[in-house]
């Protein structure tokens, strides 16, 4: 299958546009080891976690690998929306790469390889405890090792502080108590996800402050690592559309140049990539566009690329015809996956997922399933088309596809006893329990055992999906109402497509799925 770049932040003048991804890689980190670049982010209750990103130019990234297949932990069984692997860092040190994670309501976590497009170890918890958040190491030239963090409220009871302890030199534990090191709570309220680096005898803490919709950039500063931290703000809003540039990651080139990929919160599309110039004045850094007069910096909308050959030939994948014999990267399933879940050999050329029920729940819900299989939004206007084959299910079974976020649309094949139906399904919550109600159900008559469904997705004053089916892949019947995508906390919603059964009776069937193809409505729109 032709595979198609949803989203290309490249302009032909050597500039390149801003967000660099149009896609949720929340509370992105990154570093440089040699000529190339990795980045990873959080991935929450998703599975495979821990994404990793590479680039060789910082505008154009592929996705190459995860850092952990599943969240040890049996809760996660079922989805835990919003809870899990939060506010990655990840680090090059003494020929390993680590990534150190924080999950609000177990602890801070390191997993490390030599290789990162290989087998990562299994995750090591540091220091256990409610509310540890955005962790990340530094390794010190004093033989000391040490991880700053910050705090989640909804937890710990309080926020807008950070705190440091030492750690042991391979990473593994705390070996020290957790000392607060800077309070923010008058000057720079919320802030949290601290980087730390030491340049020129400085420990330098870049962090977000102000809130993730409208805050700003913070750099904090101190000759030692316990403080006193100077603090300045060194890039926000200003006049732009940029909302709340919030937290990232400062790399260099070999050349010596400096830039910082950050997030912007958008909504229904999560959490999308921006990348910015840094230049350092009187000892402090100034990122964006540089505002007359000012010590701070502004995002740039458009910017001249780093001087670094491209490599327009990665992105981010979206399409696929299931031909890998292995999962491709760009899907996560809904929480803990199991093996069992589908298979991509019992069907060469096709992705069969089994009707299966994973939550124990009497009435199955999607939203209580790790079975769902799905993937992020990679550009504001496009259209997701999936073929199925449906002559698998079998009774009380239903497949299809999904739009998910806070809420969550399907349009599918439902089979009861020997009645199959078309059903359009919107689900929210009601009275603290989602709900799902049938917005339409259509007798499937005498099809052929397939169908094609589509979604289409349109930015405009909100993020909808206009739903239709085909019986034959070229006319299709639109259902009437559309559905408004919502971003749920802090993940943006997802396309996917799904099989399961409705009940806990033990369940044979499955659907056949022989593609996902994604197309973009209006391309490289800004």
């Amino acid at each position: 299958m032709e595979t198609i770049n949803l989203w290309d932040a490249n302009l032909e003048d050597g500039t390149y546009k801003n967000p660099i991804l149009h896609a949720d890689y929340s509370d992105p980190d990154a570093i440089r080891v040699g000529e190339v670049y990795y980045m990873t982010a959080s991935s929450f209750n998703y599975t495979p976690g821990l994404p990793i990103l590479r680039s060789f130019d910082l505008v154009n990234w592929e996705l190459v690998n995860y850092a952990i297949s599943n969240i040890d932990y049996p809760d996660y069984k079922i989805p835990q929306h919003s809870k899990g692997v939060w506010a990655p860092a990840i680090r090059f040190h003494e020929g390993c790469f680590y990534i150190f994670y924080g999950m609000p309501d177990e602890g801070i976590f390191m997993v490390k390889t030599k290789d990162p497009l290989g087998e990562w170890e299994k995750p090591v918890l540091v220091l256990s405890g409610k509310g540890l958040i955005d962790p990340c190491p530094l390794w010190d030239d004093n033989g000391h090792a040490y991880i700053v963090h910050a705090y989640a409220k909804s937890r710990a009871g309080f926020n807008s502080v950070l705190g440091l302890f030492e750690m042991s030199w391979d990473g593994r534990q705390a070996i020290s108590e957790d000392r607060l090191i800077f309070d923010g709570t008058v000057t720079q309220k919320t802030i949290e996800g601290p980087k730390m680096y030491k340049r020129d005898g400085w420990y330098t803490i870049f962090a977000p402050a102000g809130g993730v919709a409208t805050g700003w950039q913070t750099v904090l500063r101190s000759e030692k690592i316990y403080g006193p931290y100077e603090e300045r703000i060194v890039m926000h809003q200003g006049d732009t559309p940029v909302n709340g540039p919030h937290q990232g990651a400062l790399v260099d080139t070999e050349g010596g140049e400096e830039w910082f990929l950050h997030f912007q919160d958008r909504g229904a599309y999560g959490r999308v990539i921006h990348l910015q110039p840094v230049i350092w004045q009187d000892g402090w850094p100034i990122i964006g566009q540089k505002e007359d007069g000012k010590s701070c910096g502004i995002p740039c909308i458009t910017h001249r690329k780093p001087a670094l050959p491209e490599k327009k030939d990665v992105f981010l994948q979206a399409a696929d015809d299931f031909s890998k014999g292995k999962l491709s990267y760009q899907w996560q399933w809904l929480g803990n996956h199991e093996d069992f879940f589908y298979s991509l050999e019992a069907r060469p050329g096709f992705m069969r997922l089994y009707s299966l029920n994973p939550s124990g729940q009497d009435t199955a819900l999607l939203w209580n399933c790790a079975n769902v299989l799905t993937q992020k939004l990679l550009c504001p206007d496009f259209v997701m088309d999936v073929k199925m084959e449906y002559t698998g299910l079998q009774a009380n079974e239903q497949a299809g596809i999904v739009v998910i976020g806070q809420s969550y649309a399907w349009l599918g094949v439902s089979k009861k006893e020997e009645s199959i139906r078309i059903l359009y399904v919107h689900a929210s919550e009601e009275e603290g329990k989602m709900r799902e109600n049938i917005k339409e159900s259509i007798p499937a008559g005498d099809w052929q055992g397939h169908i094609w469904l589509r979604a289409k997705i349109a930015d405009g004053k909100e993020v909808t999906a206009e739903f239709s089916y085909s019986m034959d892949g070229v006319n299709y019947q639109s259902l009437q109402e559309t559905f408004v995508l919502q971003s749920h906390t802090w993940v943006g919603a997802k396309t996917g497509i799904f099989a399961m059964a409705q009940d806990c009776r033990e369940h044979q069937g499955y659907a056949d799925f022989a593609y996902a193809k994604y197309r973009n409505l209006v391309p490289n729109k800004i």
